[in-house]
């Protein structure tokens, strides 16, 4: 949130506002949107119109491109589905540019969220001319152009990237800071030792072992996060594709233990997939109140669960492997609940904890026993969430998959009825909730240290970070 800016961006209430959009139309079915663009700039001068807009988005959903984050596009604009997974046209795609000012996008069915949704990353502009021009433009600082707040002015790959004020950003009068540095850090430790050094001014990772000290002396901060930290069961592979075995495994674990031995940050137990967080239809009421939770914790039922599947006191049961990548704490918490598999259910368990990349293969070829997940909310919504476990889902690393569920989160996107809509969630959390694809452990905390006289940082519950407004005041 320092380089680019959408059509909206979400402000300290993660409400949208107008951004690049002055004035944005709805039209009564809301189906189709109209967005007026103010006159703008992009960092290297260039004027930023309508079709850098559609440009960047039907650049996200190109199939030749295979994006990663493609589906909070293609999933919402009329025609984008299908564009993306080659079963469409490009001009079949509901987005038109009726003048350098004006775009209108037409939306597959009714999204309350869609304004927040041209808030997130995936929706921002590029500049077409220089992206046409050269397909490696933001591999180098030299040429990169962006459009927020902020500017990049020198990037040490795999160490640090310098950005300074964006003097073409359109309210580049509300921009107190010149320049920002951030150090590409992979190593907490390393990144706190900088930050305790006065090196940095604030990190977003705090070792586990941290925590305590760092709460004490004040220098941690935790904000909400509607998130989920989970672990994904490979339901297309054996035992996994019994749900009797999944239950066992999920109700085997002590949630609360894991916090107290790992992140030490007191998130809250997941007994339930839905963070708090998000409001219910009554909005004076959360989802996940009114959900309540799904499962208890209980050994007793676990073993017996376990045995029902034919692996009595874990015997024949094959040895399962915990997926995770690196870091200290998903370390920690795979270590604390293998103990507790081994000891609960007398199975034998090992981690596997592979690099990125590979991680992501990994996950991405179903090459895996149980893996470590974690999901934040794209927008204010439980469909943010739910949606991930549909059929086929590009984000749905289970194989799990349920026409009922399906049917369910289909009729969501088409409901008009706010009651009915989010009662449709609540059935489908039960289902997912019942077969237990997934294992929700706890719902996340955002974790940061900031130094005092760091002011105005917006830290998001989505996971954004926002420095459009930030000072410093030593």
């Amino acid at each position: 949130m320092a380089m680019f800016e959408g059509l909206t961006r979400l402000d300290v209430n993660n409400v949208p506002q107008p951004a690049i959009a002055e004035k944005i139309d709805v039209s009564a079915d809301g189906l189709n949107y109209t967005f007026h663009l103010r006159d703008s700039r992009f960092s290297n001068g260039d004027p930023l119109t309508a079709d850098d807009f559609k440009f960047a988005w039907m650049r996200a959903m190109d199939p030749v491109n295979a994006a990663g984050y493609a589906y909070p596009i293609a999933a919402y604009i009329k025609g984008g589905a299908a564009y993306n997974a080659k079963m469409g046209k490009a001009e079949d795609v509901g987005i038109k540019v009726i003048n350098p000012q004006t775009l209108e996008v037409t939306l597959v069915n009714v999204a309350p969220y869609f304004l927040a949704l041209t808030a997130f990353p995936t929706y921002f502009p590029v500049d077409k001319k220089v992206v046409q021009a050269n397909k490696d433009w933001n591999l180098k600082a030299e040429t990169f152009v962006s459009n927020g707040p902020f500017q990049m002015k020198s990037w040490t790959h795999n160490k640090e990237i310098i950005v300074v004020k964006n003097d073409n950003y359109w309210d580049a009068k509300s921009v107190k800071i010149s320049e920002l540095t951030f150090n590409l850090i992979e190593d907490p430790k390393a990144a706190l030792t900088a930050y305790e050094a006065g090196q940095v001014d604030g990190i977003d990772s705090v070792p586990a072992g941290d925590t305590k000290r760092l709460l004490k002396s004040g220098d941690l901060k935790i904000d909400p996060q509607v998130g989920t930290y989970y672990y994904a069961f490979n339901v297309t592979k054996k035992p996994f594709d019994d749900p009797k075995v999944r239950q066992a495994l999920t109700l085997a674990i002590d949630r609360q233990e894991i916090i107290a031995a790992a992140t030490q940050t007191n998130e809250k137990p997941a007994f339930a997939f839905v963070p708090y967080g998000i409001n219910d239809a009554d909005t004076s009421k959360q989802f996940r109140d009114v959900g309540g939770d799904y499962f208890q914790e209980d050994v007793a039922k676990a073993t017996k669960l376990m045995s029902d599947a034919g692996f009595p006191g874990g015997k024949g049961f094959p040895e399962i492997k915990i997926l995770f990548n690196p870091n200290f704490n998903h370390e920690k918490i795979a270590t604390v609940i293998k103990d507790m598999w081994s000891r609960n259910l007398g199975i034998s368990v090992t981690l596997r904890k592979e690099e990125g990349q590979v991680y992501l293969k990994l996950l991405q070829s179903f090459d895996f026993d149980v893996a470590r997940v974690g999901w934040t909310v794209d927008y204010m919504d439980p469909l943010s969430l739910l949606d991930i476990f549909t059929k086929g889902g590009a984000n749905n690393k289970t194989g799990w998959a349920n026409q009922q569920y399906d049917t369910l989160i289909a009729g969501v996107k088409k409901n008009l009825d706010p009651k009915a809509r989010m009662q449709q969630m609540h059935d489908a959390e039960k289902i997912l909730m019942t077969e237990l694809p997934v294992m929700p452990i706890y719902y996340e905390n955002l974790k940061y240290t900031s130094k005092s006289f760091v002011k105005g940082v917006i830290h998001s519950p989505l996971g954004l970070v926002d420095f459009k407004n930030a000072t410093v005041e030593k």
